[in-house]
């Protein structure tokens, strides 16, 4: 079958909408209709060059839609199942799945380079290859997926508000919960809220932080924080230091999560220096890929026995918690309409990441069959 995608050829070129031919599925692979995309800020890393695939790639890694076909083996999918994907596959039988350790999976060595677990390409153009990035490929309206990349939900929910849970909510959402392990009563500081940060925040409130101090320069992104759970936002880290300090005494803020867009400058000592005695700084954020840029002063970590903690996926487990993160939003508990700022057509791709690059969106979502 063919498919029309949203794709790009090399680092620092705009993506430009095809058609691809499409495999069909092979053994423990779905075929899946794509009905909604969430626009994440890692398909602008890919754009950007702070991460070096393997091009042509298509976009997008946060989708909701319905299965169409199986291949041979698939046994807990059927045509028809409403499914979202996960951009980490998880076979539930490696060391780490089975540990309860999902999002590192072995199987997502071909997160980047956009191969199907056992190494093919499924998506074609005149004589190329063309890999989905985190195996996902949400900017096609069809794509081959492992059955260990879709998750089943029930589809009573609207997929333009759910498609973000495939990343940007339980990347922010665990970073809170499991990967800040945040208290009853702490107090919370969160650098950068756009659609992972704002998760975070969520995630800091539901866990029952006293304090959540959400950091960001865009007013729209400080504004919704304190819609669904920041008690504060400010502007700048050294706003949020100085707040932290005088909310608790002098003794800072036990966890700071940090979820910008892209890790510069002395950011990282920035935050660092937040964080009261004994507590956690959690790096959710990305950089090049190929740049040493944790440049961390041991005096600010050791002397004060503080303890930094990288995450990925927010150290959540998708076939868990992706389901449950849909529960919590059919309860009202979880907020996501809010964070969808604007809806666009495939052939709006550009000006959907241009919205997002200049924080006139806390999501936008990509809709397939919009005209």
């Amino acid at each position: 079958m063919k498919t029309r995608a949203a794709v790009i050829h090399e680092a620092h070129t705009p993506w430009e909408v095809v058609e691809l031919e499409v495999d069909d599925p092979r053994p423990h692979e779905v075929l899946v209709r794509w009905v909604a995309s969430g626009i994440c800020y890692s398909d602008l890393h890919m754009v950007h060059g702070d991460v070096r695939p393997r091009f042509p790639m298509i976009g997008g890694h946060e989708g909701a839609g319905y299965i169409e076909a199986v291949g041979e083996g698939v046994t807990d999918f059927a045509v028809g199942d409403a499914v979202i994907c996960a951009f980490i596959p998880s076979c539930g039988r490696c060391r780490w799945c089975a540990t309860g350790q999902q999002a590192l999976c072995d199987q997502g060595a071909s997160t980047i380079n956009g191969n199907l677990p056992g190494g093919h390409f499924a998506f074609h153009r005149n004589g190329l290859d063309y890999g989905a990035l985190g195996t996902c490929a949400s900017f096609a309206q069809h794509a081959i997926l492992s059955e260990y990349s879709v998750v089943k939900i029930e589809d009573d929910v609207p997929f333009e508000s759910v498609c973000i849970v495939g990343c940007g909510v339980p990347t922010g959402w665990g970073s809170a919960v499991y990967s800040a392990d945040v208290l009853p009563g702490d107090t919370v500081i969160v650098i950068g809220t756009g659609g992972v940060g704002i998760n975070a925040v969520q995630g800091a409130r539901y866990a029952g932080a006293k304090r959540v101090i959400a950091v960001d320069p865009v007013a729209l992104k400080r504004e919704v924080a304190e819609q669904v759970g920041a008690t504060h936002a400010v502007a700048t880290v050294e706003e949020a230091h100085a707040l932290a300090q005088q909310l608790t005494r002098g003794v800072g803020a036990d966890k700071t999560i940090v979820t910008v867009n892209v890790i510069r400058d002395n950011l990282l000592n920035q935050a660092l220096d937040t964080v009261s005695k004994g507590g956690t700084l959690v790096i959710t954020s990305w950089a090049d890929d190929q740049s040493n840029n944790l440049n961390i002063s041991s005096v600010l970590l050791t002397a004060y026995n503080r303890r930094i903690q990288g995450t990925l996926f927010g150290s959540s487990n998708p076939n868990y918690d992706i389901p449950r993160l849909v529960d919590l939003y059919r309860q009202g508990d979880l907020k996501l309409d809010e964070l969808i700022t604007r809806t666009y057509t495939l052939d709006q791709i550009n000006d959907a990441c241009d919205d997002l690059e200049n924080g006139r969106n806390m999501r936008g979502v990509i809709l397939h069959d919009a005209v």
